[in-house]
């Protein structure tokens, strides 16, 4: 049965109707303050990239302009940019700052380490775990403020983080992947450990990076069995035709496919099996990250997520802007009946990393016109792409090797790439043509 937020806000200021409201006089609910201060290039840390070199960590922050409260809510925003590109001055991340930052939230956009190559899963993984690490010293550096200086006066009980695409990637994968035996499919145990381990060495070390809830904008979980009974709440956003990070579960494609990750629509149908609190918006027919480059579906993202966080506080006022109400049918669940799998994540050393390791051979290199594929194991599609990324040539096999017929292909360099039975990628490996 579909659910309305705006019920679930009445339930809950029943529910606190005898407390003291942290939203009175329609703090956090509605635009309260008239403008903002905006505070840029926080150094927050510092950590190696991937090249070797030094990257210093910084965030923008921004507050209620002339604000007195001293226990102020925090939302975190991550940008996007597939791993390899975007700013913590990005539109959507700007937007949301600025417009949290009104309704009474301290808001900070940060920056965190991009890159990676070459370009495989092993690696898009590193980045991943990179980024997370560099976000948990975001996070342990206002706890930090709180025990020292407190300087930025947050109330470090109510700490949110969120962000679109790779950001929102980064946050769930902060939220929910607690243990770093669960990427032990994707990294083994002594390369974590080089890279700092789940907490990582960003930053602000020896403090909290626990946070209240995660703002999920078109992003994914590597493995929804990652997100068990007990953990925080969860508010997700994402359109259907989304063709970068899937809607159910599929391959993320920055360009090149590098893995399979569980999209908004699994990661709803796993909370509602395992009884995580969450919110959840479908935008039907939209693709990737559509409130970007659309004010209606701007203002429908705010409200909706302005919702979720005046649940999490505890409000018992309605929204003081009915102008700015998003439809009764944007309020709506996306999913009416539950379906999702209850089944425990189980750490173990086999999976992702057993294939990834596996012997993937293809001959001859460089090639006249044949090239040959030779793997330890079954899979059952062969990708060949150009040197930019792009898809030439998708082959369903049936067997541990084969012989592709790639004489219609100019001269010049290309990549190949394996994907198993299961659906776990290869790493990729790259050969040229000389005819």
């Amino acid at each position: 049965m579909k659910k309305s937020l705006l019920l679930l806000l009445v339930l809950a200021g029943t529910f606190f109707m005898n407390a003291q409201s942290p939203c009175t006089d329609g703090r956090y609910a509605s635009d309260v303050f008239s403008d903002f201060t905006l505070t840029s290039d926080i150094e927050f840390g510092q950590n190696a990239t991937w090249t070797g070199g030094q990257y210093t960590l910084k965030m923008d922050f921004y507050e209620p302009e002339g604000d007195t409260e001293t226990e102020r809510p925090l939302l975190i925003w991550v940008h996007g940019g597939s791993f390899i590109g975007g700013d913590k001055t990005d539109f959507d991340m700007v937007t949301f700052s600025e417009r949290f930052a009104k309704k009474g939230y301290a808001c900070a956009s940060i920056n965190y380490r991009l890159g990676f190559f070459p370009i495989d899963s092993a690696n898009a993984v590193k980045a991943v775990v990179r980024a997370t690490q560099d976000l948990r010293a975001a996070i342990r550096y206002f706890y930090k403020d709180k025990q020292t200086t407190n300087q930025f006066k947050i109330d470090t009980n109510k700490i949110f983080i969120g962000g679109s695409s790779a950001g929102a990637i980064t946050a769930l994968h902060v939220g929910y992947l607690d243990d770093a035996c669960e990427i032990e499919d994707y990294l083994d145990g002594p390369t974590i450990n080089a890279l700092g381990g789940i907490e990582g060495t960003s930053g602000n070390p020896g403090y909290s990076s626990n946070v209240q809830g995660v703002i999920n904008g078109c992003g994914a979980l590597a493995r929804y069995s990652w997100m068990e009974a007990g953990d925080i709440p969860l508010c997700s956003f994402h359109g259907t035709n989304d063709g970068t990070v899937t809607y159910n579960r599929g391959i993320v494609n920055p360009g090149i496919p590098l893995m399979y990750l569980d999209g908004s629509r699994m990661l709803h149908e796993r909370a509602c099996a395992v009884g995580v609190e969450e919110y959840f918006y479908t935008y039907e027919g939209e693709g990737h990250v559509p409130y970007a480059g659309d004010a209606g579906l701007m203002n429908l993202t705010v409200n909706f997520i302005r919702d979720f966080l005046v649940i999490q506080l505890g409000c018992d006022e309605t929204p003081l802007q009915p102008e700015n109400e998003p439809s009764e049918e944007a309020l709506l669940y996306a999913i009416d009946d539950c379906d999702g799998n209850p089944v425990d994540e189980i750490c173990t050393t086999t999976g992702l990393l057993e294939i990834n390791e596996a012997n993937f051979l293809i001959y001859p290199n460089p090639s006249i016109g044949n090239i040959t594929v030779d793997a330890s194991y079954e899979f059952d599609k062969i990708r060949i792409f150009n040197i930019q990324g792009q898809v030439l040539k998708t082959q369903e096999v049936s067997s541990n090797g084969m012989t592709l017929d790639l004489s219609m292909f100019e001269n010049g360099s290309y990549l190949i790439q394996l994907e198993s039975m299961n659906g776990t990628l290869s790493k990729t490996l790259k050969f040229q043509l000389i005819k």
